[in-house]
């Protein structure tokens, strides 16, 4: 990824939206559908297994019905943090879950170092808040811990923010890159396609880093 500079680029304009009314409304109904195809959730779930420990303990974040985790996982503790309760608690890989607008406040309802992973699944686009929800994120985490960032180029366009709205794949990258890189909480990230056949299916991208190790 490319070098940043040395103050974050980021202006409040960056993360305003076309709807900025009560996100709570926008997500009262709950919505039981996929907003990547079968291929890019292949995808997604090929790459978690390469990722993510067998048995551990996992923080899906703004999580609904669907976590995309491989079947096989066998996770002592699955934690979910979404919009909708009726979503959450459908989703059968939860082992628990809470209601939480990281918008409205960015502090995640869990102690310093409960979780060796949290991913992120085609979300990270609504995030109004995202450094201070980054380092929160490195707050959670053991030392040494992953956090795993996914994102197609699907959104609800009245909800995704302006800056991630007017950049292409390339300057998505770059922008969940600086996320990491900005928070501070965090090793340089890594990023990879993991599209899973150009120009036939979503395209899906991951950006990921992990918290120093002690």
């Amino acid at each position: 990824m490319s070098d940043q500079p040395a103050d974050p680029p980021f202006e409040d304009a960056h993360f305003r939206r076309a709807d900025e009314s009560d996100d709570a409304n926008f997500y009262v109904e709950a919505r039981l559908v996929t907003h990547i195809d079968d291929a890019a959730i292949g995808a997604l779930r090929e790459h978690y297994s390469k990722f993510l420990p067998k048995q551990g303990r996992l923080l899906d974040l703004m999580s609904s019905w669907v976590s995309h985790y491989p079947d096989d996982l066998e996770s002592e503790r699955v934690a979910g943090l979404g919009m909708n309760a009726d979503e959450l608690a459908e989703n059968p890989q939860l082992t628990e879950w809470v209601v939480h607008d990281l918008n409205a406040d960015p502090v995640l309802p869990y102690g310093d170092g409960e979780f060796d992973v949290v991913t992120i699944a085609v979300s990270v686009q609504y995030l109004t808040r995202p450094l201070e929800v980054f380092r929160e994120i490195g707050r959670v985490l053991r030392p040494g811990g992953g956090c795993i960032v996914s994102f197609s180029n699907r959104c609800f366009p009245t909800k995704a923010v302006w800056l991630w709205q007017g950049m292409g794949d390339d300057g998505h990258v770059q922008m969940v890159g600086a996320y990491f890189h900005y928070s501070g909480a965090f090793d340089p990230p890594q990023w990879h396609d993991i599209s899973p056949a150009k120009g036939r299916s979503d395209p899906m991208y991951v950006v990921q880093s992990r918290t120093p190790a002690e």
